[in-house]
């Protein structure tokens, strides 16, 4: 429960907040340097970079409205309320095919700020071998030793308060910016509770160590993790409230809110080097009616990973095959887009408390395994059989990607993949804790997935919904890891101490799935009662053009003088932690890429 004076000051601010205005300056303008496509996580970190030089325009396009006065989204405590709400999205899947032939909803934010707005502000960065393996896909610069100066810039960490420490709240001060637009902290309840401590000394009886700070590029161990809020306030600090309300005032920063983008615009003659030139961009204003903007420099899209390849696609970029269906003419010949679409399955336990007693705290408390700590003495075999099929998964994927890709380059990228889960050993689990009044839960996923999807347009119409199949659990290594994280779960919880706090198991139960549970017992259950991750990334990846790619280490759009993308949709990598911080740090890169190749 919050604190009376926690509650007095959230509603300050929001009374505060009324106040803010939109900055709907920009219907009366056509014409600006930068068109920025997508006012979420990383669109308005690009925006407000852009405009940091006044003689700078910048437009944002953003289909949603301001959410800053919505409590479901500022509230620290209020993850979930917020999904499957008008700010949501809501993108239904094709029917799972290996995962009980189910439909998933995709939550993404929509709203200025995107899924910054209504995800869990989890603040874990990744393994330093994950990013290192951009470059060595082909990524020119693509490293940890380079991103890291751009995590640190984008944020301005708050120190936990002693109580917060004593409840496991640590941090290594190198690891961190201070004086970044995005707070980073630990809200008030956050870790106020001796669970922490119980489940570190049990994370360490069963051999996985503490992490004082996992954002240090190593990742394994337990920790009590920083998230995107406002201690000061007790607010979620999202991308709006960090790089955009703040600044309002620039002149030369306009935002279109409600506004959803339709298509690029081209000029009729490309560039001298052959390369398409994007003229600017046609919308739906909030009133229904169509109008172009026009870009002098560059368009960029950051509408995500599930709006940003179709919007190329309407914009005729992409498989020839899949735009000529519906009647789009080939801009650029560009097969990638919309492929390579990678997410992760959630699972969960639940566990009933042991006499009587109530535990409080928001939650906060992870672990991250490697493949030793799951699978034991079994990792190695685990390994060859892995290794064994990496052909079989390559071939796989591209008899569905649309000839995006051939299965050489593929088997070349898998082989890299499993290098980083059995010779790099990065995290291959994230297991998150949280008490709930009388007892606990648990939820849990495999971080680095094999299978891969794909998301295309179903018709011309923007407006139209399109067909989007992650395949989760397509191929063997992503069950296997899955129920080998599940049985790890539960020899998590019969371990001391967290087993003298963490009574009868509810979820699955053991009647769901008997205590020695085989793997038959464990996929049934695991397919009839998975959810995604909304970790969803990829569809216009950044890799060479050869092997399917979208965009170059630039984050340039081949077969295009001026369109980048800047968002999750270029990632080649599933990473360990949560993608939020990584996006903050890429689009912090690219705003200075952009800026170098604009000559400002």
């Amino acid at each position: 429960m919050k604190h009376p004076l926690l509650l007095a000051l959230r509603a300050l601010t929001a009374t505060a907040a009324v106040t803010v205005p939109l900055s709907e300056r920009a219907t009366s303008i056509t014409t600006y340097d930068y068109i920025v496509v997508g006012g979420g996580t990383c669109g308005l970190v690009v925006a407000n970079r852009l405009s940091e030089n006044s003689n700078v325009s910048v437009l944002v396009i953003e289909a949603g409205g301001s959410v800053y006065n919505n409590t479901g989204v500022s509230d620290t405590d209020g993850y979930g309320s917020t999904l499957k709400t008008s700010i949501d999205w809501q993108y239904k899947t094709a029917a799972q095919k290996y995962a009980g032939n189910s439909v998933a909803t995709l939550s993404a934010g929509k709203g200025i700020g995107g899924t910054s707005t209504i995800n869990g502000m989890s603040y874990t960065r990744a393994q330093a071998a994950q990013i290192d393996a951009w470059e060595t896909l082909g990524n020119a610069d693509w490293n940890w030793k380079n991103l890291w100066p751009y995590y640190l810039k984008s944020e301005s960490y708050e120190v936990p308060d002693s109580q917060q420490a004593s409840g496991g709240a640590t941090y290594k001060s190198s690891f961190h910016g201070f004086s970044g637009p995005l707070k980073v902290g630990y809200s008030h309840e956050q870790a106020v509770t001796e669970v922490p401590g119980t489940l570190n000394s049990t994370y360490q009886n069963v051999g996985v160590p503490f992490s004082p700070d996992v954002n240090g590029g190593n990742m394994r161990g337990f920790n009590v993790y920083p998230k995107t809020v406002d201690t000061a306030k007790d607010v979620r600090d999202d991308a709006a409230r960090a790089y955009y309300w703040p600044y309002t005032s620039r002149t030369n920063l306009h935002m279109m809110a409600n506004t959803s983008a339709n298509r690029v615009l081209w000029k009729a003659s490309n560039d001298a080097n052959g390369n398409a030139v994007a003229s600017g961009v046609e919308v739906t204003t909030a009133d229904g009616k169509t109008q172009v903007l026009n870009a002098t420099k560059e368009i960029v899209f950051s509408a995500g990973t599930l709006k940003t390849p179709l919007l190329l696609e309407l914009s005729g970029v992409g498989n020839p095959k899949i735009l000529s269906q519906h009647g789009i003419s080939t801009k650029v010949n560009l097969p990638g887009v919309g492929e390579n679409l990678v997410d992760q399955t959630n699972n969960g336990f639940s566990w009933a408390g042991v006499g009587g007693a109530s535990y409080t705290g928001e939650t906060g408390y992870v672990a991250y395994p490697n493949v030793s700590d799951i699978f034991g003495t079994s990792a190695a075999s685990f390994s060859t059989a892995v290794y064994n099929n990496l052909s079989t998964y390559a071939a796989s994927v591209a008899a569905q990607n649309n000839n995006a890709s051939s299965a050489s380059s593929l088997l070349s990228f898998f082989t890299l993949q499993h290098s980083l889960i059995f010779t790099s050993k990065v995290p291959i689990a994230e297991i998150i804790y949280w008490t709930s009044g009388s007892g606990f839960g648990s939820q849990y996923w495999s971080t680095l997935p094999f299978a891969r999807g794909n998301i295309h347009i179903t018709s011309s119409n923007p407006a139209a919904a399109a067909t989007i199949n992650p395949n989760y659990f397509m191929l063997d290594y992503d069950l296997q890891s899955q129920i080998g994280i599940a049985r790890f779960g539960r020899k998590v919880a019969s371990t001391a101490p967290f087993n003298s706090i963490a009574g009868t198991e509810t979820w699955p139960g053991t009647e769901s799935v008997p205590a020695s549970g085989n793997d038959a017992a464990w996929t049934k259950w695991l397919k009839a009662n998975w959810h995604p991750n909304y970790h969803v990334l990829s569809t216009a990846i950044m890799l060479p053009r050869k092997d399917g790619g979208v965009v170059s280490e630039r984050l340039k759009v081949y077969g295009t003088a001026n369109v980048r993308v800047v968002d999750a949709s270029v990632l080649p990598f599933q990473v360990c932690g949560h993608l939020m911080s990584t996006l903050y740090a890429v689009a912090e890169r690219a705003s200075d890429l952009i800026k170098a190749d604009g000559g400002i």
